[in-house]
């Protein structure tokens, strides 16, 4: 079994071979290549220590990346390469890293400390790929499994839970039957890891091949990081747009939306309020009366505590306030939304709401999806032939308004404002000499 490395891994190997150590490609560039994907980093395991790695390289520049974890960083063409001395970890009290390291000299000691199996194979071009604990046999089989006693893995590094679920839900693999236990067991310990890098694991689980099932048969541990969530299981909806509960219907939209990381976590959130908002009619129909600004709400909060940015949050919350609108295929209203949100929102808005839809009563909601089409078919001739629906786009400014006789001050966006009003209702022509004469009647 071959992999073909770059040839800045095959030099590095080289020169640590020629000084009497071995060395492989490890991790996850072994795991991508063997599943045929390019592999983004190469990162290099060495019987050589690391003092001795910087001495075999000393005229390249070389970053001191954890010495006291065996690490070093090698610049080659521009690209980094890691270089790590094979160890064994110490305690981990943090539940993150170890508080030392020892280093040794037989790789499958090394290999041995790593979290799964899929990830703890080696690769050398003389001896072929090292494989202590059937990494090759899962990644086959599409099981992500914990190399030797899953609750030490876990009680070791933590985030190693929200990393089963992310390399399940990437690769449409399933986890195993004992992993899949020790991380009930053990994801109390979740509340040990820092939010952002929780949120990083988060981010790669929800744009997933398999996020719709892995986060359906692993429930409880990601309640465990969002515990708003435990709400929606099983809540039915009881109307007729919806046939799935909430959190079903949540799971099912989030799995039909794009691999983006906005809509994706819009649609994870969307519904959340609807638990706490639940009315039901004489007629024992159930509605959800004000249930976007409630997941609005519940949503900001959550992205606040995973440490999320603001661009972000202040991308996910608008679409998810908006989610329930009520939409119109009609270029007056598609002008109306565009200056209110701008072209990019918008266009998440009309995948909201097709993923959405795709989620409810089909027979109920395909006419809701051909309208979502048709807008975008409108949409895409007013962005192409430049239509005005913003103050940008206006053919006069404040300066021309000030040049007829208006004074300095609020009344110029006042008249702006109206003056792109009128142009979106068509009632005048996006025109200079057409908005001045306007103008000045305002």
């Amino acid at each position: 079994m071959n992999i073909k490395i770059p040839d800045e891994a095959q030099y590095i190997i080289n020169i640590l071979e020629t000084n009497g150590h071995e060395a492989y490609v490890v991790g996850g560039c072994v795991r991508d290549s063997l599943l045929g994907e390019q592999p983004k980093d190469w990162d290099i395991c060495t019987s050589a220590l690391p003092e001795q790695t910087m001495k075999y390289f000393a005229e390249h520049h070389i970053i001191e990346t954890g010495l006291q974890h065996g690490t070093v960083t090698l610049m080659l063409n521009h690209r980094p390469f890691e270089i790590t001395t094979y160890r064994i970890d110490g305690v981990y009290t943090d539940n993150r890293r170890p508080d030392n390291v020892k280093f040794v000299s037989e790789l499958k000691e090394d290999l041995a400390r790593r979290d799964f199996t899929i990830n703890a194979m080696a690769y050398n071009p003389r001896t072929g790929i090292a494989d202590f604990f059937d990494g090759v046999k899962d990644l086959k089989s599409g099981i992500i499994k914990c190399v030797g006693n899953a609750d030490s893995r876990f009680q070791e590094d933590a985030l190693r839970i929200m990393r089963a679920l992310r390399f399940a839900s990437a690769l449409g693999f399933s986890i195993d039957g004992d992993t899949s236990k020790s991380m009930l067991d053990n994801k109390k310990l979740l509340n040990n890891i820092a939010a952002e890098r929780i949120a990083n694991e988060l981010n790669k689980l929800i744009v997933g091949n398999g996020v719709k099932s892995i986060l359906s048969e692993h429930t409880p541990v990601i309640a465990e990081i969002i515990p708003e969530i435990l709400p929606m299981i099983g809540f039915e909806q009881n109307n007729k747009w919806h046939y799935l509960d909430v959190w079903r219907h949540t799971l099912t939209s989030l799995d039909n939306a794009p691999k983006d990381i906005v809509l994706r976590l819009a649609m994870l959130f969307h519904d959340m309020g609807k638990p706490s908002c639940y009315t039901e009619s004489d007629d024992k129909t159930g509605h959800f009366y004000g249930h976007p600004q409630v997941s609005h709400d519940m949503a900001r909060k959550i992205l606040l505590r995973l440490k999320y940015d603001n661009d972000t949050i202040r991308a996910v919350t608008q679409l998810i306030l908006y989610h329930d609108a009520e939409l119109q295929s009609q270029k007056k209203f598609i002008k109306r939304w565009l200056n209110k949100i701008g072209e990019e929102r918008f266009r998440q808005l009309l995948e909201v709401k097709r993923a959405d839809n795709k989620s409810q009563t089909m027979s109920l909601t395909q006419k809701i999806l051909e309208m979502l089409d048709n807008i975008e078919v409108l949409l895409n001739e007013i962005i192409e032939q430049r239509q005005c629906f913003s103050l940008k786009d206006l053919a006069v400014n404040g300066r021309d308004l000030i040049d007829i006789g208006v004074a300095e001050g609020n009344k110029i966006g006042v008249i702006l404002n109206q003056l792109v009003d009128m142009v979106i209702d068509e009632k005048i022509e996006n025109d200079k000499t057409v908005l001045l004469e306007t103008a000045k009647g305002l």
